[in-house]
């Protein structure tokens, strides 16, 4: 027998900002009680004349990711940006990703949380949460090429992105097959974008720094449900 109860939708929240502010954004998930979090350090990639214009300091960023059902996520966009004031100067962004499965264990805990966050949210500022038109793209890219991914997503209108460091998990013998050669150390770039933007970015890092390249990259994009910051 088919189970026709509505299933919540659920999220994942991503939030780049400043190191200044990291200890104040951990603060702000660790009260939303949340079973899954990670903070990862990362480095910006705006150009120098972007970040004077800005009055960034530094380039060095921190990634917060969570996930959570859709209405709390509205509530954390709120809160963040409330409290972080982002779009201000030297504060960050904060955007969300539709998921579309889980494991069992991790919807359960989901689902709870979305019946404990049932109250009303209608009247809060709807403005606040832009229901966007914008994309995520993902570059994995061989460790000291994400400076030639953005060279390559700025010449199609990108401002900038956020590179973490990762290690390479995967099969040599497949791998081998395809004729590609693989170095361990990653550089995941993350570029948020206007989707009309989106093949012509995706198109530019693929010619400069695809397969085929010393770079060796993987590009693919998501789509992005609201975002803050912009």
């Amino acid at each position: 027998m088919v189970n026709h109860e509505k299933i919540p939708s659920f999220q994942m929240l991503m939030l780049v900002t400043t190191p200044k502010l990291a200890d104040k954004a951990a603060a702000i998930f660790h009260k939303s009680a949340l079973p899954i979090q990670y903070r990862l350090n990362a480095e910006g990639t705006a150009s120098s004349e972007i970040m004077d214009m800005l009055g960034l300091g530094s380039i060095d960023k921190c990634v917060f990711i969570s996930t959570m059902p859709k209405r709390l996520g509205d509530i954390m966009l709120r809160k963040l940006r409330s409290e972080l004031h982002l779009g201000a100067a030297n504060s960050g962004i904060a955007f969300t990703i539709p998921l579309t499965g889980a494991n069992n264990r991790m919807l359960r805990m989901l689902t709870q949380i979305d019946e404990e966050n049932r109250a009303d949210d209608k009247g809060k500022d709807g403005n606040i949460i832009m229901e966007t038109n914008y994309v995520l793209i993902a570059a994995i890219v061989n460790m000291g090429f994400s400076g030639d991914v953005m060279n390559a997503a700025r010449a199609a209108g990108a401002n900038g992105g956020t590179v973490m460091h990762s290690r390479w998990m995967g099969n040599e013998e497949v791998t081998g097959f395809w004729g590609l050669s693989v170095q361990a150390e990653k550089d995941i770039v993350l570029i948020l974008s206007e989707a009309e933007k989106k093949v012509e970015i995706m198109r530019q890092i693929s010619e400069n720094c695809g397969v085929r390249t010393e770079a060796q990259g993987i590009v693919m994009s998501l789509p992005i449900d609201s975002v803050m910051g912009i």
